[in-house]
């Protein structure tokens, strides 16, 4: 019995954020990150996480134990047990998740704001999968409390994780490319939001009576980040085709195929790319070409010559797709 509950422990705890991870991948709609790179942070949050969280948790307890040690009169067994939920949880494991979100943000695959949704939902997602599995194991003593564990952390607990570190990654990409009193404002406000948004999902589910507030409150945000993910992810379309129209006049990429690039329904069709041009990679250097410009004008000094160097390398990239295709064609 205890090996079948491992076995059907680890397979819960896998599959679903393994298929949430697939889904906000896909998400990103206009450049999309390598898998490996998006399963790099997911690994980080599984692993690096939650090693780091628990010992943080565990240093950081130490003192608010003796605290309320030192100001409450009865029940400090229960207050303790509330405060590591509500205080020394969110606090914690917010910022062992987002670590790694501040290191990954100085790589120049990491563009903005939907970037930084997409990889700090990851971290999220691998967190969630680790703890799942853990209260799966110690807490599922009978087939109907596991069912109900699982159905519950599944739903709710791990997608509280995965939005808590998407917002903070949203935040921390926006302000990639700011002015630096507003990096001091948005990566603060985000950290902010997300320890905000995992108290409250804490807070909540450990009374009865609150439960269902805490439930509603977080499908609720879920509503709202999926909301303002899908306008973010609509003006970097429009960001791609205002710095396209810019290479139709420097001459490097034809004005017809600015119906086609922008747009996510159009830009895989056939028949807009010329014959000789590997239309998936066509799309992929004018798409990145369209940003690391659009990052170029909000950056200085080395970084603005290294997206510079960047912006050549892909004009040159394109240039050689169209001269090659040409070549091909006339030989033909």
């Amino acid at each position: 019995m205890g090996l079948f509950l491992a076995f059907a422990s680890l397979v819960a705890a896998v599959v679903p954020m393994f298929a949430y991870l697939l889904i906000i991948w896909y998400l990103d709609r206009y450049e999309r990150e390598p898998f490996w790179f998006v399963l790099l942070n997911f690994f980080w949050g599984a692993t690096g996480a939650v090693f780091l969280g628990i010992i943080g948790s565990l240093i950081f307890q130490i003192p608010l134990n003796e605290v309320i040690r030192a100001v409450a009169d009865d029940n400090t067994s229960e207050l303790m047990s509330l405060s590591g939920a509500v205080i020394t949880a969110p606090l914690v494991e917010e910022a062992t998740k987002g670590i790694f979100l501040v290191i990954i943000s100085f790589s120049k695959r990491f563009d903005g704001g939907v970037d930084g949704a997409v990889l700090g939902g990851a971290i999220g997602l691998g967190f969630g999968m680790t703890e799942n599995f853990m209260y799966f194991l110690s807490y599922g003593t009978t087939p109907s409390a596991w069912l109900i564990l699982v159905i519950v952390r599944t739903l709710f607990s791990a997608v509280m994780h995965c939005l808590a570190t998407a917002t903070f990654g949203a935040f921390l990409g926006y302000a990639k490319f700011k002015p630096l009193i507003l990096k001091f404002i948005l990566i603060p406000t985000g950290f902010i939001l997300a320890v905000f948004l995992h108290f409250s999902w804490n807070l909540s589910v450990s009374f009865e009576e609150t439960t269902i507030f805490g439930f509603l409150f977080l499908i609720l945000y879920l509503f709202v980040t999926f909301s303002i993910f899908q306008i973010s992810v609509y003006f970097e379309g429009k960001t791609i085709l205002k710095e396209l129209q810019d290479e139709v006049s420097l001459g490097y990429i034809p004005p017809e195929h600015l119906n086609h690039l922008p747009y996510v329904m159009r830009r895989f069709k056939y028949g807009w790319c010329p014959a000789g041009v590997d239309q998936k990679n066509y799309v992929k250097t004018a798409t990145t070409l369209a940003l690391r410009k659009y990052q170029f004008r909000n950056v200085s000094g080395l970084k603005q010559q290294n997206y510079q160097r960047d912006i050549d390398n892909l004009r040159y990239q394109i240039q050689m797709m169209f001269y090659n295709a040409n070549l091909h064609n006339t030989k033909i």
